[in-house]
C-alpha cells in the first residue's frame, strides 16, 4: 500500500491529477483534481488509496487522512465504487457526510449523484456509528477560500468549460448541469471557485 506521495503537480485536469515524484509520474484520480492548481510550484503530499481489480489498478488521492478514511468506507457500502465515492467526497465536506450518516438524513444523501433512496439508506445501515473515528478530526475544506488561487491565469469561458467537465465526471447529468450554468456564466471565477458555486447550487 503507498500511503502518500509527496511531489510536484506536473498536470490537471477534470478526473485526475499527475503528481510528480524521483522523476515519476503518478496518475491520481481524486474528488476534485483543480484545487491542487494552485500547488503547481509547491511540494505537496497526496494521501493515497490503491485500489486493485482483476482488471483495474488505480490510485486514488486526498489531501487529507480522514478524506482517504471516509472513501475507503464508502466503498464498502453496496452500490457505491471509487467513482462514486470520488464525487460524494467532491461535493461534501467529511463532517457533513459523516453527520448525515450518523443523523440518517437521507434526504442530504441521496443529493449527490448517483446516490438514490436506497443507496442513501444502504449508507446509513453500513456506516452509522462506524465513522467516530472522523467526526473529531479537523479537515481542511477544500473549497476555502486560501485554496481558490490559481497558478496560471484563465479566460472565464475555459475556467467555466473545465467546470461543467468536472461536474460531468462527477456524475451530474447535463439538464442538472444546464440548470445552473446561466447562474454562473454573468461571474467571473477560477475553474474550482465555479465548480465550489455550482455545487452549491446543486445540493440546496
Amino acid at each position: 500500500m503507498i500511503e502518500f506521495i509527496k511531489g510536484y503537480i506536473d498536470y490537471v485536469n477534470p478526473e485526475y491529477i499527475v503528481i510528480e515524484s524521483n522523476q515519476i509520474g503518478y496518475l491520481v484520480y481524486t474528488p476534485n483534481p483543480f484545487v491542487f492548481r494552485k500547488n503547481a510550484k509547491e511540494l505537496v503530499t497526496v494521501y493515497t488509496y490503491q485500489h486493485v481489480r482483476e482488471d483495474v489498478l488505480a490510485l486514488y488521492g486526498f489531501k487529507t487522512r480522514e478524506e482517504r478514511a471516509l472513501f475507503v468506507k464508502l466503498l464498502n457500502v453496496s452500490g457505491i465504487g471509487p467513482k462514486g465515492g470520488l464525487a460524494i467526497l467532491a461535493s461534501g465536506q467529511v463532517q457533513q457526510v459523516v453527520s448525515a450518516i450518523e443523523n440518517e438524513d437521507e434526504k442530504y444523501l441521496v443529493k449527490f449523484p448517483g446516490v438514490g433512496k436506497k443507496t442513501a439508506r444502504q449508507m446509513i445501515l453500513d456506516l452509522k456509528g462506524k465513522l467516530t473515528d472522523l467526526i473529531s478530526h479537523p479537515e481542511i475544506d477544500l473549497f476555502a477560500e486560501d485554496y481558490e488561487a490559481e497558478v496560471n491565469p484563465q479566460t472565464p469561458s475555459t475556467a467555466l468549460e473545465e467546470a461543467v467537465e468536472a461536474l460531468k465526471v462527477l456524475g451530474f447529468a447535463e439538464r442538472e448541469i444546464n440548470k445552473v450554468v446561466p447562474q454562473l456564466i454573468s461571474e467571473v471565477m477560477t475553474t474550482d471557485q465555479y465548480i465550489k458555486k455550482a455545487l452549491q447550487k446543486l445540493l440546496k
